[in-house]
Parts: structure tokens; C-alpha cells; sequence
């Protein structure tokens, strides 16, 4: 069976790329809190200053995160409050299936249908 490959599957699979990353998810999650600058992330996911700033030009990049000038400084925050749900939904869906996901080896090999099973 061919998977139809369209803009809008192609969009979300870009958008869950980009939420597949841990060291982007630290940052979306230290700025669940509000607004945060790029010091105060590094001090919240004890990533390095580089490291957070590039994962922050991808998020914003990606639309995910807006980052708003104050004197010589910028503060990050999500861009859409829907993401505290999309957080949320991932919570409420590991809770339930945590132990498949972490014992889960076919999601580390890249590209393919056995990657959803099939």
C-alpha cells in the first residue's frame, strides 16, 4: 500500500521532527513557565549557551518560539499557547504507554515502513 504524500503529512512530520529532538523539548519545556532568555535556559536545561541558541533558531525557525528584544537581551516564549496542550496530550499518552516507547528499538532506525510496523 503507497502512503499518500501530501503537504499536510509532510508538514507534521516536519513539525514532529523538530519536537523529536530532547535538548528543543528541554527548552520548550523550561518555557512552559514563561518567558525565558537564553542565560536563564541555559541555567534551566544545563545545556551549553551555543547549543540552546541554535536550537532556538531552529525554533523559531520553525515558528514554534518568538523571541521579543529587551534592551540588549531577548526573551524567548512559545509562540502558540496550543503547544502547552500538545505537551499535555504527549504527558497523558505516555502515562499510559511509557514502558513500550522506552523499549521501543523501531523508532532509532532512520526511514522506512517498519518504522511504523508495517
Amino acid at each position: 500500500m503507497a502512503v499518500i504524500q501530501d503537504l499536510s503529512l509532510t508538514l507534521k512530520a516536519k513539525l514532529f521532527r523538530g519536537l523529536a529532538d530532547p535538548s528543543r523539548l528541554a527548552i520548550l519545556e523550561a518555557l512552559r513557565d514563561g518567558e525565558r532568555t537564553v542565560t536563564e535556559l541555559v541555567e534551566a536545561t544545563g545545556l551549553s549557551q551555543p547549543n540552546v541558541s541554535g536550537h532556538l533558531a531552529c525554533l523559531k525557525d520553525c515558528g514554534l518560539v518568538v523571541g521579543r528584544q529587551a534592551g540588549r537581551f531577548v526573551s524567548y516564549a512559545v509562540a502558540d499557547p496550543r503547544m502547552e496542550e500538545v505537551m499535555r496530550a504527549a504527558e497523558g499518552i505516555l502515562a499510559d504507554v511509557a514502558a513500550q516507547v522506552y523499549v521501543c528499538t523501531r523508532q532509532d532506525r532512520a526511514g522506512g515502513a517498519d518504522d511504523l510496523g508495517g
